[in-house]
């Protein structure tokens, strides 16, 4: 066996240099977040070549003592934490110490700091384990940091590092992510002697994400403002039409330290299920302020991740306040008419001159003019234009007869009532918002507006239960008098109410009517006994939650058996999932009610759900009245669960009376 030694302190302080400073970024997110904390309002971060070569953080804290610049190099150097309980109340972004002595064992460093009451500055250089003396220099108050040469004694890592293009994006990104997260900052960041970016430091959570994302984005975002269960949810959601391809928009903040969460993803994700399309995700810029103590930031050497107590209770809050800000937006939307651009006609073209004049062509000599006619050139018979046979177009499809529409349920499912083709009465719901896109700005509707939160359907003690107004007051329709003036191309319905052009997919908008009416069966009429009921073996922590709501998942359409843990044994099931296979199915109820989701049921069931009502809803091209139009119209423009089609699609837009007049030309 190898004889056992201690590591020399050179390569332990390079060891431990490598866990938390990964590329310039890492070192630029070090500096900043220590500049956050000397309470600094202006940070100006520099690099070039990407911060592979040079570094330099300039902030207006409050400096550093000349005895105290040697020590803040240290390893577990730190004026955060003194003692094991503070670590329960970290409220600071940086802790542990170890910034600067690992930025220090990896570069060549030089600091310059001075506090308001000193007279001269303190200047500092170190570079692994060689320092400098204390020098005193002129500078202004606060720190400057200045790193050179980056990985330069550990070539091994330097030969890692990707592009210097890569690299200066990488810093670009988290600058901005800062930014963000602290909008009472002023950051500016110099990339290769040019600005890159730019905060006014205003404090306007709005105005850092529109500097930060640019104009579009920032028109499409709901307000979020709610607190559920001590945990208190503010910031921005993108509505779900203007969802993104994937979820590099989804930003986190937990106490103002940027985070990745799996768990804030889910949250997210599931209050904007059946709102957004297959492949499709939301985007959002959300803070959560919560106890200290019930998180854990110190499971990750750069401090990119936490730990919460209860991840339920996190679930929960997130879903609710995004639930909260799509009821109080409306989600109904302006019909995007771009702006007409008037352009000057075509200037005409002149014949370019060589700049070299061409050598002039000898005069023809002088002869008689005589009288004589003028030879015109015969005009050539013109080319027949040769038309290609045009391929006949299809014929198009014919309205299917009514005794074969699909507008009931399935064979199977003939034993439950099928839900009619026009029985749609009129609820009321809370006001809905147009919104402008004519703007460049959105407004937000009145904060003052009561939160109501989605219903859960049976849920018993152990999940949440929304709170709900004692008082329901009656409040107007959204869309008074409300008319149906036509059908445009036999799918889209045409009505007005006030000021107000409304346009209505027919197809989308029953289908998630019927979507609806599916759900809140809860779906226990189609519940069906198995002939040979299915074994499946669950964890503990989930077998454990699936008995815990066993009376929720009867009224799914589901019964278990709990007598021989950990096995679950399936008894009876929703008729729509024969032939498929149950124990995914309940494997992925299980999960979904482990991790605290809202909404437990399967993404199978939803599915089936879908394709029920996408079956029984009406098509494009049937013939329907005035009057099954007027009442569908009031169903979708009344009831605010209906903004989206089950597959994500939108379901309705308006256009304003001003909006179209100014498209005439009838206002400027």
């Amino acid at each position: 066996m190898a004889v056992i030694s201690v590591l020399d302190k050179s390569v332990s302080e390079l060891i431990a240099a490598g866990e938390v400073i990964e590329r310039p970024s890492s070192v630029i997110k070090e500096l900043v977040e220590n500049s956050i904390d000397a309470g600094a309002k202006h940070i100006t971060v520099e690099i070039k070549n990407g911060g592979t070569t040079f570094m330099r953080i300039t902030d207006d804290g409050c400096g550093m003592s000349p005895e105290d610049v040697p020590t803040a190099f240290l390893r577990h150097a730190t004026s955060k934490i003194s003692e094991k309980e503070d670590l329960d109340t970290i409220l600071t972004l940086g802790f542990r110490g170890e910034a600067l002595a690992s930025v220090s064992a990896v570069a060549k460093v030089t600091v310059m700091t001075k506090r308001k009451e000193d007279d001269f500055g303190t200047m500092y250089e170190i570079a692994g384990e060689t320092h400098s003396e204390l020098e005193e220099c002129g500078c202004p108050d606060g720190t400057t940091f200045i790193v050179k040469d980056l990985f330069f004694n550990v070539p091994a890592r330097k030969k890692f590092m990707k592009r210097e293009s890569t690299e200066g994006t990488a810093v670009s990104q988290i600058i901005q992510k800062i930014a963000i997260s602290h909008p009472d900052i002023a950051f500016r960041l110099i990339r290769d002697n040019k600005q890159d970016f730019h905060s006014d430091g205003s404090g306007s959570l709005y105005s850092a994400v529109y500097a930060v994302y640019g104009k579009d984005f920032a028109h499409d975002l709901m307000e979020v403002n709610h607190e559920e269960n001590g945990i208190k949810v503010t910031g921005y959601a993108v509505k779900p039409l203007y969802s993104k391809n994937n979820r590099t928009y989804q930003t986190f903040f937990v106490n103002t330290r940027y985070v990745h969460s799996k768990t804030l993803s889910v949250a997210l994700e599931s209050a904007y299920e059946n709102l957004v399309m297959t492949g499709r995700f939301p985007a959002c810029v959300l803070f959560l302020e919560m106890s200290p103590d019930t998180l854990d930031v110190n499971i990750h050497p750069a401090k990119a991740e936490v730990r919460f107590s209860d991840e339920k209770k996190v679930i929960d809050a997130i879903y609710f306040a995004v639930k909260n800000a799509m009821l109080k937006a409306g989600l109904i939307y302006e019909f995007q008419m771009p702006k007409r651009e008037w352009t000057s006609p075509p200037q005409p073209q002149y014949e370019q001159k060589p700049l070299i004049p061409e050598k002039p062509a000898p005069e023809p000599e002088q002869k008689a003019i005589i009288s004589e006619p003028v030879s015109t050139p015969e005009p050539q018979p013109k080319q027949k234009q040769i038309i290609p046979e045009t391929v006949k177009p299809p014929e198009p499809r014919q309205p299917l007869p009514k005794e074969d529409m699909p507008f009931g349920l399935p064979a199977f499912l003939e034993q439950a009532p099928p839900p009619r083709k026009w029985d749609i009465p009129t609820v009321a719901s809370e006001e809905c918002i147009d919104i402008d896109a004519s703007d460049d700005t959105e407004e937000f509707p009145d904060e003052n507006l009561p939160e109501v939160s989605e219903p859960v359907i049976n849920a018993p003690e152990s999940l949440p239960i929304p709170r709900v107004a004692e008082t329901i007051e009656e409040k107007p329709l959204p869309y008074p008098n409300l008319k149906v003036v036509g059908e445009l191309f036999a799918n889209y319905i045409l009505a007005e109410s006030g000021e107000t052009f409304i346009i209505i997919d027919k197809h989308a908008a029953h289908e998630r009517v019927i979507f609806e009416r599916l759900r809140k069966a809860n779906c226990k009429q189609y519940q069906q006994m198995l002939l040979e009921p299915c074994e499946i073996l669950l964890t503990l922590d989930e077998f454990a939650v699936m008995q815990e709501n066993a009376e929720r998942l009867d009224g799914m359409g589901f019964t278990f058996d709990f007598t021989n843990q950990p096995y679950v044994r399936t008894l009876s099931a929703p008729v729509f999932f024969a032939g498929m296979n149950l124990d995914e199915i309940v494997q992925e109820i299980a999960h979904n009610l482990m991790i605290g989701k809202v909404n437990p049921q399967s993404r199978a069931l939803d599915d089936t759900l879908h394709e029920l009502a996408c079956k029984s809803a009406i098509r494009a091209n049937d013939k329907n009245s005035i009057s099954e139009l007027q009442a569908l119209a009031d169903e979708v423009c009344n009831d605010e669960n209906i903004r989206h089609c089950p597959h994500g699609r939108p379901v309705m837009f308006t256009v304003s009376k001003y909006n179209l007049e100014k498209q005439f030309r009838r206002r400027v």
